[in-house]
């Protein structure tokens, strides 16, 4: 890869010899850089409106996938530009010593709740461990009994079909992809983030377009139809996340720079978001709603493409240790923006230790919104922090995990194993067993433990405690719940607790018959009655023979086995079950090898009563 950057100034870290940003927390050079950013692009930009509404403001928050603090050119990028988040960021607080968890559902679970993740029920990606507890009060339904109209557009991750589903959650207004990715197991078939088939309000629907651009689109069009009255806006773009996927306008320029075609594609990605932001931002202004508008950018974890763990002259990560997934600095510290015009002066760094799980307890003090009943949080309102004010905000600890990939062998080998954490504080990282000093060595490249043994009992002593208060509180099974009614609910491999190999989540693992793989699914039955169970390996837009001679059905105590022919797309039993919490698994018994697979999907429907009630 070529390192030369593309054209502008670069600061560059003599250490490394790479570009880099400025240290982490050391402003003095960084504030006056971003001041005469603030003033060319003052110049160049058209003036916000000036006249602020004394209603509740609206709050759009933006949430991009796999970015992080280095992948923009306000950073010190230099082959990105990016010039409507470098305007927004002169134009907002920005938060500059803010973390997130280190992968997508975890960060996206607590920041709805404003609680750990391990408290509610969605701390890892799959495998059952995405649902988000219903038990749990969001921050859509905060604003929802509040008053406000909510929308989201985009990714959401955290359970597809009620009662997790966005619209159960309180988002009255839905487009979205399903499971992690709108290209992945659960969506149509085909999808490629191009003209892709999406849902709007649980309806699937085609698209014309980018999925960036169709959010976007879809966005701004709830925003003007809802904008007589305060509304709430969540825009989670599954960009950039893998497959790096854009229009070749967006990454030819970087291949031209020497630029390896995938992060290429992912700088592209990133060019094509900086552009859907341009437009938010003029219909923000152009509908003279930009002034009393509170409009929060973010991330959900370290860079996916934009930097090399193992090598940092590769790619850029501002100087940061790590990237997605990991525990370091570059896993879970990532950009936030916050700008309300009529309210914050912008340009302004903040170097308190923040976190996603703030803005929750933030927006219901600001918003003036309807505080959950009988909720717990594990942030606190940053309010006085954006507004300027005498506040005091005291020293306060962190903890960040990194839970297993394959939670249910994890879980069944370890118990309550301590997966991979770092404890945080103004100027500590305590990164399991190695200190750092986050001030003087924002790198994280000197483990200090051994000069400074107490700080590493006292941060160990914080994460035990935090380990028997969180954990000791998780809910290990979240269930699938069927048989509410009538309609049709699809659950597939990407949410089973795996026995045997791990979960499958792209269309193109479906038909490797190599793949001798199985698991269970958690699911609660609401009502007893006659449920029909169809099994297959194949999507139902894209039914295949099943490949089986056999197919064996468990839920609970109850199991049935049906004989099938190869080409059988699919076979159904029908059996009574009970109300309550039940394990299901299934077997399909090759019809080559004699070996076994689970099936891939599964359907329930509700078809009446039981038999027996039905004879009373």
């Amino acid at each position: 890869m070529n390192d030369k950057p593309a054209s502008g100034n670069t600061i560059v870290d003599l250490d490394c010899n790479c570009p880099h940003t400025i240290p982490i927390i050391d402003h003095s050079m960084h504030h006056r850089i971003w001041i005469l950013l603030a003033a060319c692009l003052t110049t160049c930009s058209p003036a916000w409106a000036q006249t602020a509404s004394e209603s509740r403001p609206n709050v759009i928050l933006v949430v991009t996938d796999d970015q992080g603090y280095g992948d923009m050119s306000c950073h010190g990028n230099p082959w990105l530009n990016t010039p409507n988040l470098d305007r927004l960021a002169t134009q907002s607080v920005r938060l500059e010593n803010f973390h997130v968890d280190p992968f997508c559902t975890p960060t996206r679970a607590a920041l709805m709740t404003g609680r750990y993740c391990t408290r509610v029920g969605a701390w890892a990606v799959t495998e059952g461990r995405q649902l988000l507890d219903p038990d749990e009060t969001t921050m859509a339904e905060t604003f929802r009994e509040s008053g406000y109209r909510t929308g989201m557009f985009g990714k959401w991750h955290l359970g597809d079909p009620p009662p997790f589903a966005p619209r159960e959650r309180g988002l009255e207004t839905v487009v979205r992809h399903m499971a992690g990715g709108a290209d992945e197991i659960g969506n149509p078939t085909g999808n490629d983030y191009f003209d892709d088939t999406y849902y709007r309000n649980g309806t699937p629907e085609s698209f014309d377009g980018y999925c960036t651009d169709i959010w976007f689109e879809e966005a701004i069009d709830f925003i003007q139809k809802e904008s007589e009255q305060p509304f709430f806006a969540y825009i989670p773009t599954n960009a950039m996340h893998s497959p790096y996927l854009v229009a070749d306008r967006y990454s030819d320029p970087f291949k031209r720079q020497g630029i390896e075609p995938q992060r290429a594609a992912f700088y592209g990605m990133i060019q094509n978001f900086d552009e859907n932001l341009g437009r938010l931002l003029k219909r923000l202004d152009q509908d003279n709603l930009r002034d009393n508008t509170m409009l929060i950018f973010m991330s959900d974890n370290g860079t996916a493409q934009g930097a090399s763990e193992q090598n940092r002259k590769v790619g850029f990560n501002a100087g940061m240790r790590g990237k997605k997934g990991s525990v370091y600095e570059g896993g879970h510290r990532v950009p936030c923006f916050a700008s309300w015009p009529a309210k914050w002066d912008g340009n302004r760094p903040v170097d308190q230790l923040t976190c996603h799980r703030d803005w929750l307890p933030t927006l219901i003090e600001l918003c003036d919104l309807k505080r959950p009943a009988d909720v717990t949080f594990d942030g606190r309102s940053m309010a006085g922090l954006l507004s300027h004010s005498s506040q005091q905000w005291p020293e306060r600890t962190l903890v960040i995990e990194r839970q297993p990939d394959n939670v249910v062998s994890a879980t069944k080998t370890q118990g309550r194993a301590q997966p991979p954490f770092v404890v945080l504080t103004d100027r500590w990282r305590l990164v399991r067993d190695e200190l750092y000093d986050i001030q003087n060595d924002p790198g994280q490249i000197k483990n200090i433990a051994a000069e400074y043994p107490e700080v590493v009992r006292e941060l160990r002593a914080e994460y035990d405690a935090y380990f028997e208060d969180v954990h000791g509180s998780r809910k290990d099974v979240i269930r699938f719940v069927v048989g509410k009614d009538t309609t049709p609910m699809l659950i597939t491999v990407r949410d089973w607790h795996p026995t045997e190999g791990r979960v499958i989540w792209k269309p193109s693992q479906l038909p490797d018959s190599s793949l001798l793989i199985n698991g269970f699914w958690e699911i609660e039955v609401a009502e007893a009655g006659r449920y029909a169970i169809k099994l297959q390996r194949f999507p139902g837009d894209a039914l295949a023979p099943i490949q089986a001679d056999q197919a064996r059905l468990r839920v609970g105590s109850i199991e049935q086995t049906r004989t099938l022919k190869p080409e059988d797309p699919s076979v159904t039993f029908e059996i009574d079950l009970p109300a309550g919490p039940h394990r299901l698994q299934t077997w399909l018994r090759d019809a080559a090898s004699q070996k076994t697979r689970g099936a891939y999907f599964v359907e329930f429907t509700k078809v009446g009563p039981s038999e027996a009630s039905s004879r009373r």
